[in-house]
């Protein structure tokens, strides 16, 4: 294989791990991988890696090191005992973690003259290297900047902010917005096929009616924004009414309503608040104040 790229050190060759190395690999960038457990690195190692025998080889193979690990309390103790060979080397951590882990790992970084990216990755292991999937990074826009040609490899990166904790404020957020869908889908699969509906079936319209919840998401992010809910398109109190039939037509058919149940608890704190006739935008006050609207 012929590498015209920068050099990359991968640390950490769990799935993901892996992925990013591959990723590397096949878009030409020399790339040196290191895993605690040493044989993770031989199929790596017959597509061109170069296996490091310990972290401080595999720090110094590379300017940019990128780490996936289990926790940042296994990155510390991968990194900790070679931080003085970080200086001048930029560490990008895509391990998950909150983003007060990932300000102290950043400030930690600074202090061996390191540059430091936290970033998440938005999609599993086969998704790497596709340019659609999203990398959120944040930490310095300068080596941000340097290394994005680099980072590309991966997926499609994104900056959010020079405040390193951002990618993981962004990732538990939109994590939280995958379950959330993906658990009122499973109960919509479920409540169309206590009639003998196919998930097959029923799936079509629940990815079509998302396009339309999206629209609904794009046009109430400026009343959030501004804290001011024009209930002109369908209010609270409209929505409640509407929710009361999906909680009896699950009931009916025998389907787990805690989910429904738990939606119209929300919007009935939002209409006990005084958002009986805003938009459903301003169940948001409730979600700002969990202690008042009781």
């Amino acid at each position: 294989m012929t590498f015209d790229h920068p050099a990359v050190t991968v640390i950490g060759l769990g799935s993901m791990g892996s992925a990013l190395a591959t990723a590397l690999l096949d878009r030409g960038h020399p790339t040196t991988v290191w895993n605690r457990t040493a044989h993770r690195a031989e199929a790596l190692a017959a597509r061109g890696a170069r296996p490091a025998a310990d972290p401080g080889e595999a720090v110094t193979a590379s300017p940019l090191i990128v780490a996936c690990v289990l926790d940042y309390e296994a990155l510390h103790g991968v990194l900790e005992p070679v931080g003085g060979s970080l200086e001048g080397r930029t560490l990008v951590n895509l391990t998950s973690g909150s983003p007060e882990q990932a300000r102290e790992t950043a400030a930690w970084a600074r202090s061996f003259g390191a540059g430091y990216l936290d970033g998440a990755v938005m999609t599993t292991p086969p998704g790497v290297g596709r340019p659609e999937m999203m990398f959120l990074y944040s930490g310095s826009p300068e080596v941000f900047d340097v290394h994005r040609p680099t980072l590309a490899a991966l997926g499609d990166p994104l900056h959010l902010g020079a405040d390193p904790g951002l990618a993981s404020l962004y990732d538990a957020a939109l994590l939280g917005l995958m379950w959330s869908a993906l658990t009122g889908w499973l109960h919509g699969t479920a409540l169309v096929g206590a009639e003998k509906t196919e998930a097959t079936a029923f799936t079509p319209f629940a990815v079509r009616w998302l396009t339309t919840v999206a629209g609904f998401m794009t046009a109430y992010a400026p009343q959030v924004d501004a804290g001011l809910y024009p209930g002109d398109d369908a209010t609270v109190d409209v929505q409640i009414a509407a929710v009361d039939h999906l909680v009896h037509a699950a009931a009916a058919r025998g389907v787990d309503n805690a989910l429904p149940e738990l939606l119209k608890h929300i919007m009935e704190r939002a209409r006990a608040a005084g958002h009986g006739s805003d938009s459903y935008a301003s169940v948001i006050e409730v979600m700002r104040n969990p202690g008042g609207g009781r």
